[in-house]
């Protein structure tokens, strides 16, 4: 029996899913790339690791200054997921982040629960066929949306009053947003190819800031090579992520929004009903708050079970 691979869901996270602290590009609910998922039928539960660092204040021409801050976001998220019937999938991802950030020796840190996605997906297609003398060739594609709930804490003394400061050093956003979601896959025999795209939708919290709605694309390719009873499927593609300006009671944050690029890289294994994968994620083009702020390398490891 065959097995379809699904691949990036957005943000959900995440969720992305919306799944973390921030929202600008590839940091805390910015970051909704998780690599290929592990092959399920009906059930599958888990839990993932994601790190995902950046410096801000970043002077002319990437300069260092003595304003310049180097944060780090640590998550740790259990996340599942349910097959009802042929064609709906429902997925859950509950995230507690570790962040800190240091300026010239001074560490602030924040620990906590961040703010949980829910998505759903209906299978459009899924089809099957032998080719180029008995090759199978498979094709799925899969729409859906989710909702972040704001169930991670929000600081407004946290954020600049000016507005000339990026507002992501928080464990959530303090609002209901919002992802549409769309993944193809197709594989010849044991080499694919997939494609996802997601656009999240951010609303303003209780304090009338809102995060810039963010569009993700991605592509990968994988091939799966088997060895006894393990199989092993590594994989490369790249993303692109572009969010807009956040909102501040109705005015532009300056700071905020960009473009990132980046290069992926990762490995997925899978023995009997555990999966056990890892992903890095390099930045090869960015512009992110005006290049106020500066993305590093990201990564992400993952153990799940299959039901």
């Amino acid at each position: 029996m065959k097995k379809i691979f699904i691949t990036s869901i957005a943000a959900i996270f995440f969720i992305s899913t919306g799944l973390k602290a921030c929202d600008i590009c590839g940091c805390g609910v910015g970051n909704s790339y998780i690599g290929i998922l592990p092959d399920f039928y009906k059930h599958i539960f888990g839990i993932r690791y994601r790190h995902n660092s950046l410096f801000t204040h970043i002077g002319v021409g990437g300069a260092t200054t003595y304003l310049t801050t180097n944060e780090n976001y640590n998550i740790v998220e259990l996340w599942g997921g349910w097959t009802f019937g042929t064609k709906i999938r429902v997925m859950l991802n509950i995230p507690y982040s570790f962040n800190d950030k240091v300026n010239q020796d001074v560490t602030k840190a924040k620990n906590g629960i961040s703010d949980i996605s829910i998505s759903g997906y209906y299978q459009l297609l899924n089809k099957r066929k032998t080719v180029l003398k008995e090759k199978l060739l498979v094709q799925s594609l899969w729409i859906g949306g989710g909702i972040k709930l704001p169930s991670g804490e929000y600081n407004p003394a946290d954020k600049s009053v000016t507005r000339q400061n990026t507002n992501l050093f928080q464990l959530g956003t303090a609002s209901i947003d919002y992802t549409l979601a769309a993944m193809y896959d197709i594989r010849l025999q044991d080499a694919g190819v997939n494609f996802s795209a997601s656009y999240k939708i951010n609303t303003a919290n209780n304090y009338q800031y809102a995060y810039g709605n963010k569009l993700s694309l991605s592509s990968q390719l994988y091939y799966k090579i088997r060895l006894g009873h393990v199989t092993l499927s590594p994989n490369a593609g790249i993303q692109f992520e572009k969010a807009c300006k956040d909102i501040d009671s109705n005015f532009e944050v300056d700071l905020s929004g960009g473009k990132l690029s980046l290069g992926t890289f990762g490995i997925e294994s899978s023995f009997n009903k555990i999966a056990i994968g890892a992903n890095w994620q390099t930045p090869f083009s960015q512009n992110l708050a005006g290049s106020f702020v500066k993305a590093n390398n990201r990564m992400m490891l993952h153990v799940s079970f299959t039901l």
